[in-house]
């Protein structure tokens, strides 16, 4: 771990250095990220602006490291797919395990995912990178499950599978963005799940599940 001018950090320095970043991500849980400034940064942790600049040379930079750090953990998505059935009363299961760990995902790192899309959609490619980092881990893993089904005969030959990876992947993250809208339309977090599952299980396999 380094400092911004290259010098090695001891323990002390990235303790500090992690300080900063846990208060930052804080911060953004209930700051727009334009406003959060470096001198309130450094004040929430104890310290000077002074010392945050040794770390990072802006909030940006901090906030990419936070990005970095949560885009590591997402690519951990793949595990829901790996080696799982989309067979019978398993694809169901598969398919509701998807739905819970993509939703928790976007949960937890609600603050930071906001401010990545933020910059991934006014042309930023390194917020563009790390949500594709994101992304990426589940659409690759869906795209090899419906080739294998298709491989099968278990899938229509014309169904593109990286074209349905890609759709229900961007269903899945335009929908976890947006949990706390459903309850406006009336939806129960409870009522959600099934039927986003429903629909990741219909576009995987082209079939009802067997529950």
């Amino acid at each position: 771990m380094r400092t911004v001018d290259g010098r090695v950090a001891g323990r002390r320095g990235q303790a500090t250095r992690q300080k900063l970043l846990d208060c930052l991500s804080e911060m953004l849980s209930s700051s727009p990220y334009r406003d959060v400034k470096v001198i309130d940064v450094a004040r929430k942790a104890g310290t000077s602006p002074a010392t945050f600049y040794q770390y990072f040379p802006d909030v940006e930079g901090a906030v990419l490291e936070i990005a970095e750090q949560m885009a590591t953990e997402g690519a951990g998505l793949t595990e829901l797919l790996e080696g799982r059935s989309w067979a019978g009363k398993s694809g169901w299961q598969t398919a509701q395990e998807l739905v819970d760990g993509f939703l928790e995902f976007w949960r937890k790192n609600d603050a930071i995912l906001r401010v990545v899309d933020l910059g991934a959609a006014e042309g930023d490619k390194r917020f563009y990178k790390l949500r594709m980092k994101i992304l990426n881990s589940v659409n690759n893993s869906l795209a090899d499950s419906i080739a294998e089904l298709q491989a099968k005969g278990r899938v229509d030959k014309d169904v593109n599978p990286a074209a349905v990876a890609g759709s229900l992947v961007a269903m899945l993250a335009a929908v976890a963005a947006h949990q706390k809208g459903f309850s406006t339309w009336g939806v129960k977090q409870a009522e959600l799940k099934p039927n986003l599952a429903l629909l990741v299980h219909l576009g995987v396999t082209g079939k009802k599940p067997s529950k």
